[in-house]
């Protein structure tokens, strides 16, 4: 790493739980960086670490392309393999995280994301107020996934009009890989809509949601390279890879799982095969949208800026196409420009 593009990173040996607790504050440009609290087993620390930087830098633009006055942060907790989180010691994690936050000195605040709940806010919340999705009953918004994923049905009825010309669902063929909180909230819409579905999880236990869906089952490898209209990563990232590019039979890509780029050279490789991308930042953002337009910044219209999603994934379709670039290039020069905007206002 010949280069750090962060204001502010934490890292340090949990004192309660002595394991490895990485706070990225990447931009405060717009105002008070956010960005989810991540629990996950990783072979490395410094796995973790590369996990924290890149995805605190991913909510920047997030925040920044849905217009919000946050930068964006992340926390990861490295857990080593074959460590189990008993209730004592995943406490002692999140007070540890609680300590770490409140060392940025009110720079960051942290939500749930993978492996964590609004349950565990609550704990966090215990010792600091950087904190948002708590349960409701404590004042917080609660679970961010239905709002992940209605931002998500708004963008891909963006990219459905710009495909077919129209934004209508039903009758598409789309594969949703991934049904967790998300990607089931997600399925369950889609299928509303009358979509026809191809879905896959690396759970065997979620064939039972496909039945109840009418949807098609399929392993996730498969499902990514699947004969549909729109090919929807909800799991983890790094799915689209310089391998993975020339298998897709896809006509765009677009889905709430953070970082599916194995490397930003893919979108390139997606736009010569003529595969729109658009930015998992852009799509995903309903969740963070929801939170802080209710619990930072105290507005009404949360769930009007969720669906203002579709108009967003339209512009920036319309902006790339204008410009002659993709639309990963697209919101990474509005981010820019927003961010610079900010730094000099």
């Amino acid at each position: 790493m010949s280069t750090l593009d962060h204001e502010q990173v934490v890292i340090r040996t949990g004192p309660r739980s002595g394991l490895p607790v990485i706070v990225a504050v990447h931009s405060t440009a717009l105002g008070q960086a956010v960005g989810g609290c991540r629990l996950w087993h990783y072979a490395d620390w410094r796995d973790g670490l590369t996990d924290a930087l890149r995805l605190s830098a991913g909510m920047t633009a997030k925040c920044a392309m849905a217009g919000l006055a946050n930068g964006g942060g992340k926390t990861v907790v490295a857990v080593p393999a074959g460590i189990t989180l008993d209730p004592g010691l995943r406490r002692d994690v999140l007070y540890d995280v609680a300590e770490a936050i409140e060392s940025t000195g009110g720079r960051y605040a942290t939500g749930p994301d993978v492996g964590t709940t609004p349950a565990d806010m609550a704990v966090i919340g215990e010792r600091t107020a950087g904190v948002f999705c708590k349960p409701p009953h404590l004042g917080g918004s609660g679970d961010s996934s239905p709002h992940t994923a209605t931002g998500t049905l708004a963008a891909l009825r963006a990219v459905c009009r710009r495909i077919h010309g129209t934004s209508d669902l039903a009758g598409r063929r789309l594969a949703v890989v991934g049904l967790g909180r998300v990607g089931e909230r997600l399925a369950r819409l889609l299928a509303a809509e009358g979509a026809e579905l191809l879905v896959s999880d690396i759970d065997p236990g979620k064939h039972a949601l496909a039945a109840e869906l009418g949807a098609t089952w399929s392993d996730p490898e498969q499902a990514v390279t699947a004969a549909v209209d729109i090919l929807i990563p909800a799991a983890l990232g790094g799915v689209l890879t310089e391998q993975v590019v020339p298998e897709l039979r896809c006509r765009a890509v677009a889905g709430p799982a953070n970082n599916q780029l194995a490397t930003p050279a893919v979108a390139d490789l997606l736009h010569r095969r003529d595969i729109i991308w658009v930015p998992d930042y852009v799509v995903g953002a309903g969740g963070v949208i929801y939170a802080l337009t209710t619990e930072l910044h105290r507005a009404d219209d949360a769930l009007a800026r969720v669906e203002a999603i579709e108009g967003t994934v339209n512009d920036l379709l319309h902006t790339a196409e204008r410009l002659e670039v993709t639309p990963a290039q697209a919101a990474l020069e509005l981010t820019r420009l927003r961010l610079s905007t900010a730094r000099h206002s």
